[in-house]
């Protein structure tokens, strides 16, 4: 067991120094990232591929996405302590969990019944249930704890819904993939300056699913995790 910590220790590190040679310079960012068990989060928890800059199957059609991909986001956001962040597409748990490491209050939004389960219990072993789970339509996002400081689409948007944009304070900033070609998208960092007005800038293209609307209850071809539920953590289904 501790050579196997030993092992993803070091991989993280080497996974830290191709981070900031990929153009990642946000020391927060890196030093949180640089702490937690990515392997965790991986459907079989291996090691030695958890802290390759890539993304992996984690079950019904979706990813856990690239460590470049979820620094980028990360640092996009900029995260102050306590900011109220909305995440569309809770996925695997990971980038969620940087937020929350990064001081944010995190409210998660994921479509796929069986992966919000799973996540959610993940989440739960490994002392993260601060992190708010549900599962729900991410086109509605939340407006019951709007507005939000931060929004962020951990999947690639052909349109940003107007809820969305509605339920982001105004100062406030969204971090989305967005474009029309499949599994192609541009980052897009979008500042609300008042109600109506808006200011976006573009960080590069990346590779995302796509956002649907709707809720999904296919079962999960990922193996078993052992759950281990804390009757505190709120587990909500939305209507």
């Amino acid at each position: 067991m501790r050579k196997r910590s030993n092992i993803a220790n070091g991989l993280r590190k080497r996974m830290i120094t191709t981070l900031r040679e990929k153009g990642i310079t946000n020391e927060a960012v890196l030093a949180v990232m640089g702490s937690v068990p990515r392997h965790e989060y991986m459907p079989d928890a291996d090691v030695t591929r958890a802290y390759q800059d890539l993304a992996y199957d984690i079950g019904v059609e979706q990813t856990i996405s690239r460590p470049h991909t979820v620094a980028t986001q990360s640092t996009l956001l900029d995260i102050k302590k306590g900011d109220l962040i909305l995440e569309i597409g809770t996925g695997s748990g990971y980038q969620a969990t940087i937020l929350h490491l990064l001081g944010g209050k995190v409210y998660t939004i994921e479509r796929q019944a069986a992966l919000f389960e799973k996540t959610t219990a993940l989440l739960e072993r490994l002392g993260l249930g601060l992190i708010r789970t549900y599962h729900g339509d991410g086109y509605k996002g939340l407006p019951r704890f709007a507005p939000f400081d931060k929004i962020i689409l951990t999947c690639g948007a052909k349109e940003i819904p107007k809820a969305l944009l509605g339920q982001l304070k105004v100062g406030g900033t969204m971090v989305v993939p967005y474009g029309d070609e499949q599994n192609v998208n541009t980052m897009l960092r979008i500042v609300k300056l008042s109600v109506d007005q808006f200011k976006t800038t573009s960080h590069g293209t990346f590779s995302f699913v796509s956002f649907k609307d709707g809720k999904s209850f296919k079962k999960t071809t990922t193996r078993r995790t052992k759950r281990h539920f804390d009757p505190s953590l709120k587990r909500v289904t939305l209507d």
